[in-house]
This record gives C-alpha cells, sequence and structure tokens, in this order.
C-alpha cells in the first residue's frame, strides 16, 4: 500500500513501483465498475488532502484529490459558496478524486451537471510518472487538451489524479420540493410540463419499486424572498403536491443499494428513459426524467439482460454495487468508440499498469 502526500511523492510512488497499480481512495466506489484485478500496489490517495488555494472573488477552488468533498463544501460554506454536486455517496466520505474517476452525479445534475461540468483544471500524473496540467482557475479556459474530461469516469484506468480546480456556485438561501404520487408514465408527463415552464427546477426525480407507482420529487432553489411564490406557481403543475422534502433520503437509499443487490446505473436519450425502465425487471428505480440518468436496483440474474436492454435503446450502464460472491457482468455490449477508448489507453497507459479489470471484457 503506497501512502503519498504529496504531488512529489506521489510522483515517486508511481515511479518506484513497476507493476500494476490499484488506485484507491475512501473506498466509497470500490465495487463499481468491473473488479479490480491483480495487481503488485495499491496508491491510496486520501493522504493527498486538503484545499491548495481558494479564490472566492472568481467562485473556483483548487483541492487535493484525496479531500472528502463533503470535507470541501464544510471549508467552503462560510463563504456561502459550494460544489454543485449532491451525489448519494458525498455523505459518505467520497473525494472528490474519487467523484471525477467514476463519473458521479446526483439529482442536481439536471441543473448544474456532473463532475465532467465543473472541474475546470486537473492536474494528474501518468503510469510513466509525467506530470500533467490542463485548466486552470479560469471558468473558460479552452487551452489544450481537456484532460479532466477525459479521466471523468476512468475508474483510475488513465492516470492518477492529484489535484482538481472546480467552480463553485453560491449556496442558496432555501431549498423546497414537491411531491407527487404517480406512475413513471404520469411523471415523464408531469416532467415535461415542469420543463417547459418557467420553474427553474434543480432537481427532478421520480421514484419507486414498479413502473406503476412512485413519486416524482421537483426540487427548487433560490432566495428565500422568491421561494413562496415560485412553489404557488409549480403546484398547479403537479395537481396534489405536498412537501417532500424529507424524501431524498428514500432516494439515496435506493441509489446506494443493500446487502444482496445489485444496482445498475443506467444514461440514455431523457424521451427513452420511461420505456426502457419499464421493459426492466427492477425491485426499485430512480430515474431522473430531465436527465436520462437512473439507477435500478436488480437481482443478480437480471444484470445481463439489463444490460441489452438499455444498450438496444441506444444508452448505457455500469455496475455500481454488486452482490457478494456474485459473477455479473459491469458492463454493457462495447461501444461503438471502444476502438477510441483502447487508443487512448494505450497512448497514456501502453504498459497497461493502471487499474486493471476495470473495463474487463472491453480491454
Amino acid at each position: 500500500m503506497l501512502h503519498p502526500t504529496d504531488l512529489k511523492e506521489l510522483r515517486d510512488a508511481v515511479l518506484d513501483s513497476s507493476g500494476t497499480l490499484g488506485i484507491a481512495g475512501a473506498g466509497t466506489a470500490a465495487d463499481w465498475a468491473g473488479p479490480l484485478g491483480p495487481v503488485d500496489a495499491v496508491l491510496d490517495t486520501t493522504g493527498l488532502a486538503g484545499i491548495v488555494v481558494h479564490n472566492p472573488g472568481d467562485m473556483t477552488v483548487a483541492v487535493r484529490a484525496g479531500t472528502p468533498l463533503r470535507q470541501l463544501q464544510e471549508e467552503l460554506a462560510p463563504h456561502h459558496q459550494r460544489v454543485s454536486l449532491d451525489a448519494a455517496r458525498v455523505a459518505e466520505g467520497a473525494t472528490v478524486g474519487g467523484l471525477v474517476a467514476t463519473g458521479d452525479a446526483g439529482p442536481c445534475g439536471l441543473a448544474f451537471g456532473s463532475m465532467r461540468d465543473l472541474v475546470i483544471g486537473v492536474t494528474l500524473v501518468l503510469a510513466d510518472g509525467t506530470v500533467a496540467r490542463s485548466g486552470g482557475h479560469v471558468i473558460k479556459n479552452v487551452a489544450g487538451y481537456d484532460l479532466a474530461k477525459l479521466l471523468h469516469g476512468s475508474y483510475g484506468t488513465l492516470a492518477v489524479i492529484a489535484e482538481v480546480v472546480l467552480r463553485l456556485h453560491p449556496v442558496p438561501e432555501r431549498e423546497a420540493t414537491l411531491a407527487v404520487s404517480c406512475s413513471l408514465t404520469e411523471a415523464a408527463e408531469l416532467a415535461r410540463a415542469v420543463l417547459a415552464g418557467p420553474h427553474e427546477a434543480v432537481a427532478l426525480e421520480w421514484l419507486g419499486t414498479t413502473p406503476d407507482a412512485g413519486t416524482l420529487l421537483v426540487r427548487l432553489n433560490g432566495t428565500a424572498a422568491a421561494m413562496d411564490a415560485r412553489l404557488d406557481r409549480l403546484r398547479p403543475v403537479l395537481p396534489g403536491a405536498v412537501d417532500g422534502d424529507d424524501r431524498w433520503a428514500e432516494h439515496a437509499a435506493i441509489v446506494r443499494g443493500g446487502p444482496g443487490d445489485a444496482v445498475l446505473r443506467i444514461g440514455v436519450r431523457p424521451s427513452k428513459l420511461p420505456g426502457v425502465l419499464t421493459a426492466l425487471p427492477a425491485r426499485a428505480i430512480t430515474a431522473g426524467l430531465g436527465t436520462g440518468i437512473a439507477t435500478v436496483v436488480l437481482d443478480a440474474q437480471d444484470v445481463a439482460a439489463a444490460h441489452e436492454t438499455v444498450a438496444a435503446a441506444g444508452g448505457t450502464s455500469v455496475l455500481r454495487r454488486r452482490p457478494a460472491g456474485a459473477s455479473v457482468s459491469a458492463w454493457g455490449p462495447p461501444p461503438s468508440a471502444l476502438k477510441v477508448l483502447r487508443a487512448v489507453k494505450q497512448s497514456l497507459d501502453p504498459a497497461g499498469r493502471l487499474g486493471p479489470g476495470r473495463f474487463d471484457p472491453w480491454m
């Protein structure tokens, strides 16, 4: 186990180890994607922690990759700023680098996107010890290759993230959620009405145990003075809506899954999402009706067929919880861009040192 605490130690750790490397953070996504194969050493990034520089006026922060996002939010709070990412595992201590590497996001991705949209600069170490930097503290910086987007969702197979520069947003004065009991099909109709109006929802999620019955959650945020009027304007679009602030914990519980569950993360065109989810034998569902991102809880024997169903709709899927002892595929059919993915891997890590097994059987 290697425990670097700064960029130099990280580079030395990569250079001084000659075999395969696994990259580990807080461990909140250790069983996501393909299982890590046998490695000669594990590089623990949690020692790479803390803010490098915070520019409140520019609303940017540079932070070491092993910093828990929860801790970063606490340090930004006195400045009334935050990283607008609410992935469920942030509460469990997920690190900034781990959230980038796994491509994770939460319900407010509807308004703010994922880490891919929030990262404006990155410092990384390649498998041969090369230190590379991309972007910086300027939000519109477009110089050079955008390595941050390349690493988003790479599961530690292309490089080791050392530092990340993030764009920030103001902490809203107030947040409020309206909840409507409805089927998934009905929720899709309501979601279209919400998105077509002047409501500016920051999250639009349906959750349920079957497509026939569940709850649509619509979250607003903004100034305290305007919130009541905005809620009054939204209620006619959501007949029977009640306060739903306490329902997000249920949403997070579905995303995390439980012992024995297989949890699949799906991305598909939003208009196709209800049909895809209805075709899956899911035991629990969260559906981002504005983003096309969903989480489904399945039995292990249903995972392969679920991958095929999603791929047939032009979507992507990845396993985010694997039942203990179950042999299930983390990925669906190979994407059309597989040759590009393999070429990038060959260019950045020709010896295949980093994260073996994460993209099995693709590469």
